[in-house]
């Protein structure tokens, strides 16, 4: 039998409906409601470029020839023309000289890639701040967090296989860093490389990563992505009518997805545009690689800057126990330190829920002013990777500026621990002056600059009650306070299990909370409408009637 609604689909709509039941899935999902903010579009970029990647990756493949056999150029540039190469370099060469778009098609392929890390990195940043991590998101910022960590692999990997100089130089650093692995990092280089390197099947073994394994990884993960953000609905940002149990914003069909095809296409035309305008990687400069050869002034692509600099910086010496060499240069820059920090971010959600106690659920997303320490923290982890990320470039950086090389360096060993710890406290700092300047807002509204004198002789300065929407934004958080540890023993005299570990939670707890403005009470704000204001025909209620607070929820602030 046929509905009223069989009869709007399409005959190919209508084919696929009966055999799959497309029809009862779009009714559902092609309605969903996203809501709608500049932000959010960082992770789109990422997807996009994503696709730009696989797109250009295609054309790429079918003239790249991933072998290190040795050939004799006999291509169109006539600087390396009869100089004995690898067929991977000279088919790069090939790609880039001989074969009709195919310079525009790799640099667009690099761009995508700088890109594609970028904006990850970017979103997750946004996803930090505002706390979008939260149950029931801690599965998706480790999904994100994977996929930014195969991004720089497969970066890493794809800008390593033209073999040339360059890229054979930052793989012979890789190398090192692999056999300074104890006791393993010989048989992980000669497993790697295909025996000592640079080995002849390198090139084909991270060719089949790079265009199969990590990318078909990359794409499970997206589609994982999506869905979770489908399943879970999407994060708000506080506003009127937005609460923990709705969606404002437009729907997918026709207003996003109209929206999100238009900014595909404003993505993939900037990145041909850089990729036709913006020379990058350009492999015929650095010539074929030979592992006694080091092209000057090498640095790698910036994502991976901040390893380099963590090696740079390291002081090097070694110690030998029972036989075994462990280099220390190399061993804690490269295999302690940075999985360290990449654990400590991962595990970020994690931490802080058991740190504050806060099992709930959110979908509106926080102003990082009203969380100091998180946003601190935010900020210390961004100091300790911009300046390993300097200090990749130590040598440019002493060079361009006339320093002495020794000098920046030692500057940045001290400033790699100090700068992150005085970077928290000064954004600590900032946030909560802002949440002060906040509540003043509140409590007594925006500055006119007109001066009243009374009839007693008394002057002030007139203050004009601030929007019902912007109050409303500005108290739409909790009210919190630290864990409390509860009683030593309970009421049979037994003593509390793990209180060593009780104590060190509340500790930190009160850290977090530490100096967080909290905002106004029903109470503050009607001592601020009797005592702050002396013109009758300024009414307070413009700012009081925004606030979601009563006599009764006032008294107790929410504990975690």
């Amino acid at each position: 039998m046929t509905t009223v609604s069989d009869k709007d689909f399409p005959p190919p709509v209508k084919w696929a409906d009966d055999r799959l039941g497309i029809g009862k899935i779009g009714k559902k999902n092609l309605r969903k409601v996203f809501p709608d903010h500049w932000s959010f579009m960082l992770g789109e970029i990422a997807l996009y470029s994503f696709i730009i990647l696989l797109l250009t990756g295609v054309f790429l493949t079918l003239w790249f020839r991933p072998s290190m056999a040795e050939v004799e150029y006999q291509g169109s540039y006539s600087l390396l023309k009869g100089l004995h190469m690898s067929e991977a370099y000279a088919s790069t060469l090939d790609i880039s000289f001989d074969v009709r778009g195919g310079l525009l098609m790799r640099q667009i392929h690099h761009w995508a890639a700088v890109l594609f890390v970028a904006s990850m990195m970017v979103h997750l940043l946004r996803i930090f701040f505002t706390g979008a991590f939260r149950k029931p998101r801690e599965l998706n910022w480790l999904i994100g967090f994977g996929m930014l960590f195969l991004g720089i692999i497969e970066g890493f990997i794809g800008y390593g296989l033209p073999d040339d100089l360059l890229s054979g130089t930052g793989l012979r650093i890789t190398q090192g860093m692999i056999q300074a692995s104890p006791v393993v990092g010989t048989y992980m280089s000669f497993f790697i490389f295909g025996g000592e390197f640079p080995g002849d099947d390198f090139v084909s073994r991270f060719f089949t990563v790079h265009v199969l394994l990590i990318p078909g990884l990359i794409l499970a993960l997206v589609t994982a992505h999506l869905f979770l953000v489908v399943y879970h609905k999407h994060t708000q940002y506080p506003g009127p009518g937005r609460t923990e149990k709705n969606v404002v914003g437009y729907p997918l069909m026709p207003v996003y997805m109209a929206k999100a095809g238009g900014f595909f296409f404003v993505v993939f035309g900037i990145t041909a545009l850089m990729g036709a305008l913006l020379q990058i990687n350009p492999v015929w400069l650095y010539g074929p690689y030979n592992p006694a050869e080091v092209t000057a002034g090498s640095q790698p692509d910036w994502y991976m800057g901040w390893l380099e600099g963590s090696v740079r910086l390291m002081p090097g010496f070694e110690s030998e126990f029972w036989g075994v060499t462990l280099s220390w240069n190399l061993l804690i820059p490269a295999l302690i330190i940075p999985p360290a920090f990449v654990t400590l971010v991962a595990l970020y959600p994690f931490i802080e829920s058991w740190i504050t106690g806060d099992k709930r659920e959110h979908h509106l997303l926080d102003r990082p002013r009203n969380v100091p320490t998180r946003t601190g923290i935010g900020a210390a982890f961004i100091t300790f990777y911009g300046l390993l990320w300097i200090g990749g470039g130590n040598d440019l950086i002493a060079i361009h500026f006339g320093l002495s090389l020794n000098s920046v360096t030692w500057f940045l060993r001290f400033a790699v621990f100090l700068g992150p710890i005085f970077a928290f406290w000064v954004t600590r700092r900032i946030a909560i002056s802002l949440q002060r300047a906040d509540n003043d807002r509140l409590l007594h509204g925006l500055e006119s600059g007109i001066i009243v004198r009374t009839p007693e002789g008394e002057y002030y300065e007139k203050h004009t009650p601030i929007s019902k929407y912007e109050a409303y934004e500005l108290t739409a958080r909790d009210r919190t306070l630290p864990l409390e540890i509860g009683p030593e023993t309970d009421d049979n005299g037994v003593r509390a299990p793990k209180r060593a570990l009780r104590k060190l939670r509340a500790k930190l707890s009160e850290f977090y909370f530490a100096d967080a403005v909290q905002k106004p009470t029903a109470a503050e704000i009607a001592e601020a409408h009797a005592h702050g204001h002396h013109d009758e025909h300024e009414p307070i209620e413009g700012v009081t009637g925004t606030v979601e607070l009563d006599e009764g929820t006032s008294r107790e602030a929410t504990r975690h």
